[in-house]
């Protein structure tokens, strides 16, 4: 018999740990999936900045190695109408720092993308029938989602707000990710812009635990086996942890983006949209100091990023996006499976003495 107090996540998405890695894209390959997976976790392969043929590659890599239960994320944005003129006023308002950087203004700018999920995507899952998929920024159209629940996945999905979670129990999900205000990388939501609705954590989780009735798991802030412990508390039947993994010998990061998750204190992250025309929370950097770090002029998500990608060649400690969540400080020197085993193994400890 298990010894967690709430065996619903494990019980549904078949896996022995309630600890799911955090889909990172970019910074996530198989290889961080199959270690978390082999250690009792739920590693998680984010999708959006993959090809068709990439994701099918990677997939099948994770087969090759695990027999564990895995997740798939996708996003479910709608990619934006063309706005030539806004993305004409965004490059001008970084003309400044490609004179200062030695970068060439004058050339194309190249295209920041995320792929939303789709119908080749939804092609891919039914090929490979992973266990678990996630949905970022809502769920998809009906009709594909019938098509995911149909190979038998279990559906997860962010919510930041509570009307959010009420809105994904009704719409199909199995269990919701708690996504409060502290986390690392693109905030979840998708009923509301306004940032004023965002929720930290530790308030947000029992609120949702107590509005739906499928489980819940608490996202953000959450670095080592306190948050764990405490999530649980708080009535989650799982966590899902991004940015600890980052310090793992497994994550694709920079030298610069490793080095500022290694120096950065905590006080020095914020949400910013200026890299990709949605809010995300990142660490600090200069280009987010002094363009904002949201600004009213930035393209709509995905397209932000395109007219920065040059001056990220010339400087990705100040220009790229350095995403990580307000407890990047916990974070530990240790391999993606060691990390999974001390999260679940020190939330036991501290849960078996309350």
């Amino acid at each position: 018999m298990s010894q967690w107090p709430d065996t619903r996540i494990l019980d549904l998405l078949g896996i022995e740990l309630p600890i799911i890695q955090g889909p990172m894209a970019g910074a996530t390959n198989s290889s961080m999936v199959i270690a978390v997976c082999n250690a009792g976790g739920l590693g998680s392969m984010p999708a959006a900045m993959l090809s068709v043929e990439q994701l099918r590659e990677e997939l099948r890599t994770i087969r090759q190695h695990t027999n564990k239960p895995f997740n798939v994320n996708f996003f479910c944005h709608k990619p934006p109408a063309a706005d030539e003129q806004r993305a004409l006023d965004w490059k001008n308002l970084l003309e400044p720092y490609y004179r200062e950087l030695g970068a060439d203004f004058d050339a194309p700018t190249p295209v920041s993308n995320r792929a939303p999920f789709d119908a080749a995507a939804c092609e891919v899952v039914e090929a490979f029938r992973p266990e678990v998929v996630s949905f970022h920024f809502g769920l998809p159209e009906k009709a594909l989602l019938d098509r995911v629940k149909a190979t038998g996945a279990k559906i997860l999905s962010s919510a930041t707000t509570v009307d959010e979670a009420v809105w994904l129990e009704q719409n199909g999900c199995d269990a919701i990710i708690a996504m409060g205000y502290e986390a690392g990388g693109h905030r979840g939501m998708f009923l509301s812009d306004d940032l004023s609705t965002q929720v930290g954590t530790f308030a947000l989780v029992p609120q949702v635990v107590d509005a739906v009735d499928i489980p819940v798991i608490a996202a953000g802030a959450i670095g080592d086996a306190r948050g764990v412990a405490a999530a649980f508390m708080l009535g989650a039947s799982a966590v899902q942890v991004g940015t600890a993994y980052l310090f793992t010998p497994e994550a694709k990061v920079s030298a610069s983006h490793h080095n500022a998750l290694r120096t950065a204190k905590e006080s020095e992250t914020a949400i910013t949209n200026i890299f990709t025309g949605r809010p995300a929370r990142g660490i600090l950097n200069r280009v987010m100091r002094e363009l904002g770090p949201m600004s009213a002029q930035a393209p709509a998500f995905p397209l932000a990023g395109g007219a920065l990608m040059p001056l990220r060649t010339k400087d990705d400690a100040q220009f790229a996006n350095l995403w990580a969540g307000q407890a990047l400080t916990l974070g530990k020197e240790v391999s993606s499976a060691e990390l999974t085993r001390i999260l679940a193994e020190g939330a036991l400890e501290k849960l078996a003495r309350r």
